[in-house]
């Protein structure tokens, strides 16, 4: 009989236990712990729907603080709460779950759908300009990085700052917006390491460059360039090879005094058999960049070609900075198709591929300071037709002829055109006062047609 009686104790005091707990358990499915906060506003001992009705009730104030600096507040906004958010605050309660209440202080984020958040862009701007003051004065970090020198490639070490990184910050503010008050702590910039796989990157794609050599066509010769003999100094980043390329200067200056025809004077035959030596005045010829070069030559090892043509390295001077004449290797780097002008003759010769094609009479310009026709080997710049010349006359009166053919060669304005006004041909007519032209090649009209079909753009013009 007393050993029922403890039996039926025992039972009745797990039986109010288990009720204890259940109930226990059932208060806290169904309220907040005690120092719990939905963002930062206090709900503890509240069921879902009272904190609810709370939070939506709150109005927040933004306030951004960056290392306790106080950049930025906003004005005091509704919370943004609506019916539909209602099973957040409940997923919000059930997370924050204990079977036993807690006394420990939590801070639920708990975002509406519709919260405005039209504020972040002027946010972020206080908070970037908060860290770009904070760094005023501070020692800025080096990555680490891989650079091709003196024929190695080598690795210099990052070198560390105390400069703070804004990366990072936004992602915060736009995470925390909804507390109203986000306190952000910057950490400071790290710089790539040199064992970071970056930098080994950079390490691998340099050493590629490494025993290279490429061939070099300058016209119909070939010269052999090594990377030590190209590249100075080459780095690696964001995808992208750069190069210092100071080696290949002399090499380049070297091939140029051996074949380019920039600036040179030519040796000429004309048509009576004579040989001379023009001006190096003109403005016909090419030359070939040493900087150019040196990329395209870059560029040619890093692709590991075997050739690279120098025809897209070349320059020139006056109305064409390409260059001209490039791919005349006969007469001296003139070649075949051109025309001559002999001022003595006042005649002349319009040849194409080594033969002449018209032989005429024309009159330069006037033999004076101002309207001589000059010397040298220049190069028709454009043609048109028709068109109209317009310039000034010596008693500094205007003038505005109609040609039907005008192909100019110097950007001083002389140039090839019919002249249906002019009455004197005479070979001696340029000698006489205002007898000349301003400096163009004065053509008959019935064979100026002629002339202009039988030239071509960028065609060597020789007035001697």
């Amino acid at each position: 009989m007393q050993k029922l009686s403890l039996k039926k104790v025992i039972t009745g005091i797990l039986v109010v236990l288990l009720v204890l707990l259940l109930g226990v358990h059932l208060h806290q499915r169904n309220h907040f712990n005690r120092n719990v906060t939905v963002n930062h506003v206090a709900v503890g001992g509240l069921t879902a729907q009272q904190a609810y009705d709370k939070v939506k009730k709150a109005k927040q104030t933004s306030k951004i603080y960056v290392k306790n600096q106080l950049v930025y507040v906003g004005k005091p906004t509704r919370s943004g709460f609506t019916a539909s958010d209602k099973g957040r605050i409940i997923k919000a309660l059930h997370e924050q779950y204990t079977f036993f209440p807690s006394r420990r202080r939590v801070n639920l984020l708990v975002e509406p759908a519709n919260l405005d958040k039209s504020a972040l862009g002027d946010i972020d701007a206080a908070v970037n300009n908060q860290i770009q003051q904070l760094n005023r004065g501070r020692r800025a970090p080096h990555d680490a990085y891989a650079v091709y020198q003196d024929g190695k490639v080598k690795v210099i070490p990052a070198v560390k700052g105390t400069q703070y990184s804004s990366k990072g910050l936004t992602k915060t503010v736009s995470r925390e917006f909804v507390n109203g008050t986000v306190h952000l702590q910057p950490k400071f910039i790290t710089p790539l390491s040199a064992n970071s796989a970056t930098v080994q990157n950079e390490k691998k794609q340099l050493t590629k460059l490494e025993g290279r050599s490429v061939t070099y066509r300058v016209q119909n010769k070939d010269y052999r360039f090594t990377t030590a003999g190209v590249i100075a100094r080459a780095t690696y980043q964001n995808g992208h090879y750069s190069f210092k390329t100071r080696p290949v200067k002399a090499k380049i200056n070297q091939i140029n005094r051996k074949q380019a025809t920039l600036g040179k004077s030519f040796r000429f035959k004309t048509t009576s058999g004579k040989a001379i030596t023009t001006t190096n005045t003109g403005t016909y010829g090419w030359k070939i960049s040493s900087k150019q070069a040196g990329q395209s030559l870059a560029s040619a090892l890093v692709a590991n070609k075997k050739q690279v043509n120098a025809a897209n390295d070349i320059y020139g001077k006056g109305y064409s900075h390409l260059g001209t004449g490039y791919n005349n290797t006969s007469n001296d780097g003139i070649g075949k198709t051109y025309v001559a002008v002999s001022l003595a003759k006042q005649h002349a010769w319009f040849y194409k591929n080594g033969k002449c094609v018209l032989s005429t009479d024309i009159v330069s310009g006037t033999n004076n300071a101002g309207n001589r026709t000059p010397k040298g080997v220049w190069y028709i710049m454009y043609q048109q037709s028709p068109s109209v010349l317009r310039g000034t006359n010596d008693n500094g009166s205007k003038y505005s002829s109609p040609v039907q053919y005008w192909s100019p060669f110097t950007l001083s304005g002389c140039g090839f055109h019919d002249a249906s006004w002019r009455h004197d041909w005479s070979k001696t007519a340029y000698k006489e006062t205002g007898g000349g032209s301003h400096g163009c090649i004065n053509m008959h009209p019935e064979n100026a047609g002629i002339g202009s079909h039988a030239l071509s753009k960028g065609e060597p013009v020789i007035i001697y």
